[in-house]
């Protein structure tokens, strides 16, 4: 249970909805479930998420639900013949209109299209393997020069990434989907193709109206997004590179320096940031990933990601259990190689207040006098977060009487949430009960060292001011 720090998420779909396949998966080491929203229906979420808690339960181990909202997606409409053959050179319209799709036009679903691109600019379809140059906007028309061809079928994807869209992030199924995931009580929710702050604005208005306490992941994955990066990460809670649409937003060799980037920044505030997309995608196939899936996941991990995520390769793979399997034995593996001293002492990352301060503290005491755990008491989880973002080397017990932060700390590095039955009332009481719990969970053994982080007066809320070592 505390070997791997590095958390794991994976989708959970048809090949790995089952009870006896998702019980496999979280004993393998899974942390976080993902329901995707752009699949399936409330009866299907529900049942997952009824499955998930029950097995969590049953394991005792915290696993938190992540609820993916599908967001905005811009779709050309269907061809009269199914599917078209665009060749190179020819001319292509897209249009606002409702016509029925041909060799020469078809439709796109988004009105306002044609004002916010310009002529130059390049339209990627299908995820990019098809190319448009826009050569003239004339009314609801867009003019097009066809750069790459190749065949099309109709509702494939629309990405202009030169164009600044005024499109919401949050879709009027995106609501309806976020009262669901209020009635579920799910951990977090994300954002899909989030481009600005002021879309993360939107849906926490929403969440504060019902429930204060769920998580805002914002998916990085629109060209935008990643330009406005500071003013997004300080108004979600965490971070998603999610490179299958940044990879068509990008150049695709400018992925693994954004993903560095990215991880960075918000390892430098304290916030957790999930690495996704075809990380072990040949293993929906093959019950082996590649040699270059292997070191996409351990660069990942080296770069100090907080997740690693599978999609497709759990939710309808042949192998959703070998998937998370693979990715503990890379994570264990990798962060065996990791100098986490040199870390702290090259750690360019300034304290931010007095908690962060005591958390920088616990790791370099620890360190010092050969401490084997750090227990972190809180009722937030921010102590845990401020721990986590100086990737610590010890395993980081996070003692708390909050079912919600338990849950949600299943995705911070480095952190193993433990649920206390109620709140500490004094420190002779933390203390004892620290050591106590600590000894049950086997978490280190007799004799060994622990170093303690809380915030006093206990039941009040206060920074983090304390810090003791003790002797189990």
């Amino acid at each position: 249970m505390y070997t791997k720090k590095t958390k794991i998420v994976a989708t959970i779909g048809p090949a790995s909805e089952a009870e006896k396949t998702l019980e496999a998966m979280i004993k393998a080491g899974l942390d976080v479930v993902r329901l995707n929203f752009s699949h399936g229906n409330f009866e299907d979420h529900r049942r997952k998420v009824t499955r998930t808690r029950a097995l969590a339960q049953k394991l005792g181990k915290p696993v938190a639900i992540l609820q993916d909202l599908g967001g905005p997606k811009i779709r050309i409409g269907e061809f009269i013949t199914g599917a078209i053959e665009l060749k190179t050179g020819q001319k292509f319209v897209l249009t606002t209109r409702k016509v029925a799709g041909d060799e020469e036009i078809v439709s796109v679903n988004y009105s306002k299209l044609p004002k916010e691109v310009k002529s130059g600019m390049t339209i990627f379809l299908e995820d990019g393997k098809k190319q448009l140059l826009v050569k003239r906007v004339s009314g609801d028309n867009i003019e097009c020069q066809v750069i790459i061809g190749g065949e099309l079928k109709g509702q494939r994807g629309v990405n202009v990434p030169d164009a600044r869209l005024s499109i919401s992030s949050l879709t009027a199924k995106d609501k309806k989907d976020l009262e669901f995931g209020l009635a579920e009580k799910v951990d977090y929710v994300a954002l899909s193709f989030v481009r600005r702050a002021s879309d993360i604005a939107e849906l926490r208005r929403l969440l504060d109206k019902k429930d204060k306490s769920i998580k805002i992941i914002a998916k990085i994955e629109t060209k935008e997004a990643v330009e406005n990066i500071d003013k997004i990460l300080a108004v979600a809670d965490g971070l998603m590179v999610a490179r299958g649409d940044l990879a068509i937003e990008v150049p695709p060799e400018d992925v693994p320096i954004i993903q560095k980037d990215i991880i960075e920044r918000a390892n430098e505030v304290g916030k957790p940031v999930i690495t996704a997309t075809q990380m072990l995608e040949s293993m929906t196939d093959n019950p082996l990933p590649t040699r270059a899936e292997a070191s996409d996941v351990a660069n990942a991990i080296f770069d100090g990601t907080s997740a690693v995520m599978l999609s497709s390769e759990s939710a309808l793979g042949q192998y959703p259990v070998e998937a998370v399997k693979m990715m503990y034995k890379i994570a264990v593996r990798t962060e065996e190689h990791i100098e986490h001293h040199d870390i702290l002492e090259e750690s360019h990352l300034e304290p931010k207040d007095v908690t962060d301060s005591i958390s920088f503290a616990a790791l370099h005491t620890a360190h010092e006098v050969g401490a084997e755990a750090i227990v972190a008491l809180s009722n937030s989880g921010f102590t845990a977060r401020m721990i986590a973002r100086h990737r610590p080397h010890r395993p980081v017990a996070v003692l708390t009487p909050n079912r919600k932060v338990y849950q949600q700390l299943a995705l911070a590095f480095g952190c193993y949430p433990i649920m206390v039955n109620k709140e500490f009332t004094s420190v002779l009481d933390a203390i004892e009960r620290s050591k106590q719990i600590i000894k049950d969970v086997k978490l280190v053994k007799p004799g060994g060292k622990i170093v303690i982080v809380a915030g006093v007066p206990f039941g009040k809320v206060s920074s983090t001011n304390l810090l003791v070592v003790q002797k189990i």
